[in-house]
């Protein structure tokens, strides 16, 4: 069982004690490996102090105390001064990616916007692209041997997560020192990570999956962590594997469909030993049964173990993580003759099923929206998170549905929009995993189901078998259908396809009809 609360000691401790007691230790910090070479560049822990001290004297010198700092860089070691500099010197930290193409640009200045910060702390070839607010470039700042830490209280506000929502209102859930503290123990904890730990992977800073595991449980943990960018992924997924590889006793995590990318270049990949990998996380996304199948089919002739597979849950309200398989592995149950993947039991906190929701209650959970004090319906009075997620509890396992809001209720029926997703897919071998959208529509006819799919070779025969498929598999006519191309559909900040901008740009640009 595990265990009902996060120790006292944990809530109670200045993240940068963490940091002052690893200076200690002239061990490998963060390493930051760059391609082609490949290359590592490192910080050693009394170099992450003294880099971090620099920071946080220039940020003293140019803000005050609860002043939010943007944090807009590439994804290497000036990132992870960045932040952690921010909460040394008991300013705000905002973490954002950086700009690209017109969404990109509106997802930061609409958080500009809301976080209103007082400074940025950027790469200097970023210097000029960024909202005007005093910017600073990490790497031209001098480190530092003697700066103090900030006092603060546990439950000030370390930094400012915002969600991959509306760029028009966007959420940055407020992630407390306490928050952030009791989620690095949680994961600690969930998967036995110690000192002698790697945290690896190329999942983005901005993203809470990757900040808490590459940056804030290796400060926690005192222990190493070694990334890559998300591009260097993309362009080679098996420099994850090899990366796991190289680094015996691993935790890494990454959305589902990674896990699919990495199984289809498996056939690629040299001679390796994955026997020692200590966890590959998989969440952030619907977790689907065959693509942990397809994963450890391709790696486990390498000695990947099926248990170090661990689908898991979590959101950027709760900081990050709420449940997790454990030391067992995937459990995969068959509901309705459908595999569905457990992602396991709830570690330092509680859940609680309310009408199909997943409510969520525990040291970790956000503070609410930034700039909203009346908390709205997501987090109640009495301390629940309200996730807008649908699950269930099975033999003491969390399954999680799909989501309250993309919901498809059509004659009554309610159908969830990843299982269509997963039925199109299925269709044709045209059709891309991961590229794939469904949603409600509402005409004239009432409510219905439309579909986007990234397609390599549209055509009648694949439109006819997403069609029938969809009709045989769930009892429903689809009332529109684009094919496209895979790289059209739409995706958030963290690499999800996003149904709702998906309709907005197929259903309603296209005067509502298929």
């Amino acid at each position: 069982m595990p265990p009902a609360d996060v120790p006292e000691e944990v809530l109670t401790t200045p993240f940068t004690d963490y940091l002052l007691r690893n200076a200690a230790d002239d061990r490998p910090a963060f390493t930051c490996r760059t391609f082609p070479g490949p290359a590592d560049h490192t910080l050693t822990w009394p170099q992450v102090l003294a880099r971090v001290r620099g920071v946080a004297r220039e940020l003293r010198r140019r803000t005050e105390p609860g002043d939010r700092v943007a944090i807009v860089a590439r994804q290497d070691l000036g990132y992870v001064v960045a932040f952690l500099g921010t909460l040394y010197a008991g300013r705000i930290a905002v973490p954002l990616s950086v700009p690209t193409g017109r969404t990109g640009r509106a997802r930061i200045d609409s958080a500009f916007a809301d976080a209103t910060p007082a400074a940025c702390l950027t790469s200097k070839d970023l210097l000029d692209k960024l909202p005007p607010v005093v910017a600073l470039a990490v790497e031209d700042i001098e480190p530092d041997d003697a700066e103090p830490p900030a006092e603060v209280a546990m439950g000030d506000p370390a930094y400012l997560q915002y969600t991959s929502g509306s760029t028009s209102r966007p959420a940055g859930a407020v992630i407390s020192h306490r928050a952030l503290a009791a989620a690095c123990w949680q994961t600690t904890g969930c998967y036995h990570a110690g000192a002698s730990t790697h945290l690896a992977g190329w999942v983005p800073f901005f993203h809470d999956m990757g900040l808490v595991l590459l940056i804030g449980t290796p400060v926690f943990l005192g222990a190493h962590s070694v990334f890559f960018t998300p591009m260097e992924f993309v362009r080679d997924p098996l420099r994850w594997i090899r990366l796991l590889a190289e680094h015996p006793g691993a935790i890494t995590a990454a959305p589902n469909f990674a896990f699919d990318l990495a199984a289809d270049a498996a056939g690629e990949l040299d001679d390796v030993d994955l026997s020692h990998v200590n966890s590959v996380l998989n969440g952030s996304e619907p977790i689907r049964a065959a693509s942990l199948d397809a994963f450890h089919t391709a790696f486990t002739r390498f000695g990947l173990p099926r248990t170090a597979l661990k689908p898991c849950y979590g959101l950027a309200e709760a900081t990050v993580f709420v449940a997790s398989a454990g030391d067992e592995g995937p459990t995969i149950t068959a509901f309705d003759g459908e595999p569905h993947v457990s992602v396991g039991r709830p570690y330092g906190q509680r859940i609680r099923i309310v009408d199909k929701e997943i409510w969520v209650a525990g040291p970790n959970v956000a503070d609410g929206y930034w700039g909203r004090p009346d908390r709205g319906d997501t987090f109640t009075e009495d301390g629940w998170l309200r996730t807008g997620d649908l699950g269930f509890v099975h033999d003491g396992q969390l399954y999680v549905t799909g989501r309250l809001k993309d919901l498809i209720i059509v004659d009554g029926r309610n159908h969830h929009p990843q299982d269509i997703e997963a039925t199109v897919e299925a269709a044709h071998p045209a059709i891309r995993r991961a590229r794939v959208a469904a949603f409600a529509v509402r005409d004239g006819g009432g409510e219905g189901v439309a579909v986007v799919a990234g397609c390599t070779a549209p055509g009648d025969d694949v439109e006819t078998a997403v069609r029938r498929a969809v009709s045989a598999g769930h009892d429903l006519p689809l009332r529109a259908l684009w094919l496209v191309p895979p790289g059209a559909v739409p995706r958030t900040s963290s690499g999800k396809v996003s149904r709702a901008a998906a309709r907005d740009r197929w259903w309603g640009e296209n005067g509502r009809h298929g």
